[in-house]
């Protein structure tokens, strides 16, 4: 077995809520990386992936369990840690060369050993007669570009990437992705391993040698799937196709579940997590999957391919529609549902209704306010009682976003509407509180 570099014990991590508790953003994490390997994890957005980055990078503190780089304990920064980020973060009045050369000048390098790098790291990621540019005067790709020489610069053991490819366009995407294969392949730079946080099923099984896929509330390892194909790899060819399959399978399997599928319903708590899903994209989804294309039964790679979405907006998706029974995911397909052919064939005011009832039905927080509205003389109540219930367990934007997604499929299944001058949420017009409500 390849010696360890980073490894975790037990890990957990949180941060304090609205209301002054504690909310757990990762617990129990075990986690090893050795030399040699490439790993990418997968995961909801909100899951912690990225407080795990910084842990890792000695960025921020665990509060619990164990982090240790090369066998010794980690508090603060690791010096063979580097990390590039989603966001490009360069300074943009500095140049290129300025830019790639913060690290090592942080470091106390010498100016003309800091030039003879950069230049170098500048050279190696292709950026060659780019030295004296401005980032506003760089694409996003070459932008990206900068960010991984900064972080190349300063020979690290250990490279994590913080979605370092999502702010790209596909094509862009994919090159970059393969001239950091090439040079890992090639030995081309310092690197002995690297950890990729990624949205992208196909960007992960192309790129590691290990998959993990995280949990959310809190944030874990839930799976671990081993790729064991030569890189560079064919996503066109059935290994990697089967392996992609997995993965979606393993991406929506149930709470608990310990194999591929997840046959059962997932059962939401109160203050929750809901996926990121507007209707009208919901029901596009339906009908694409009740029609000729499909008849009733999708592969979620093929879905992703003909609806253009990427696997951050199609599984959320999928998730919503599974979650309000229209449709059933199994081993990385998307069944519809007899209920989901029922509503895709009805009229929009049949659509309505059936949403609502599942609604109700199937996500407690809805019910939750419905049944509040109910109790109320007026009918209405301020949105704040709801945010602070959902703070308890989420944080804040995250807590602000279930809401609205809340209040959205609340007003299409007629559940309640939302006042957006007042933000109040009330009862539909034309009905009343129950009978023996305050007043």
């Amino acid at each position: 077995m390849a010696q360890a570099i980073i490894e975790l014990k037990g890990v957990g991590k949180s941060f304090k809520s609205a209301d002054g508790s504690a909310r757990s953003v990762l617990e129990g994490v075990d986690f090893r990386l050795a030399e040699g390997e490439i790993v990418s994890l997968l995961g909801q957005s909100g899951s912690g992936k990225s407080t795990l980055l910084r842990i890792m990078a000695g960025l921020i503190s665990a509060d619990a369990g164990e982090v240790r780089y090369r066998e010794q304990p980690l508090f603060g920064p690791a010096r063979g840690v580097s990390m590039v980020f989603q966001s490009f973060a360069l300074f943009p009045w500095l140049t290129v060369q300025q830019n790639v050369e913060l690290g090592l000048e942080a470091r106390g390098v010498a100016a003309a050993e800091r030039e003879k790098r950069a230049e170098a790291a500048i050279q190696l990621i292709g950026l060659t007669g780019f030295e004296g540019a401005l980032p506003r005067e760089l694409s996003g790709g070459m932008r990206q570009r900068v960010g991984i020489a900064r972080a190349l610069v300063v020979e690290p053991e250990v490279l994590l990437m913080d979605e370092a490819f999502s702010a790209l366009d596909v094509l862009t995407g994919e090159r970059l992705r393969e001239d950091i294969l090439e040079l890992w392949a090639t030995k081309a730079m310092p690197t002995k391993a690297i950890l990729v946080v990624s949205h992208n099923i196909e960007e992960a099984v192309l790129m590691a040698d290990r998959v993990l896929i995280f949990a959310s509330d809190p944030g874990r390892v839930r799976f671990q799937l081993s790729v064991q194909l030569p890189r560079p790899r064919n996503p066109e060819s059935a290994e990697v196709r089967q392996l992609i399959d997995e993965v979606y399978a393993l991406m929506t399997a149930g709470r608990g579940t310990k194999g591929r599928a997840a046959e059962e319903p997932v059962t939401l708590q109160l203050a929750e997590r809901l996926p990121e899903a507007d209707i009208a994209r919901m029901e596009g989804l339906l009908e694409l999957l009740a029609g000729d294309g499909f008849h009733g039964r999708a592969d979620l790679p093929r879905l992703a391919e003909d609806t253009e979405l990427t696997d951050d907006e199609l599984l959320p998706l999928a998730q919503a529609v599974s979650l309000l029974g229209l449709a059933r995911l199994a081993e990385g397909d998307l069944h519809l549902t007899p209920l989901g052919r029922r509503y895709v064939d009805g009229t929009h005011t049949l659509r309505q209704e059936l949403f609502g009832q599942q609604l109700l039905s199937a996500v407690p927080l809805a019910a939750h306010i419905r049944h509040s509205l109910e109790q109320e003389a007026s009918g209405e109540l301020p949105e704040e009682p709801f945010l602070r219930l959902l703070s308890e367990s989420l944080n804040a934007v995250e807590a602000e976003r279930v809401l609205r997604t809340a209040i959205e499929w609340g007003r299409h299944g007629e559940v309640f509407e939302y006042n957006y001058t007042t933000g109040l949420i009330h009862l539909p017009e034309g009905e009343q509180p129950e009978e023996g409500a305050e007043v």
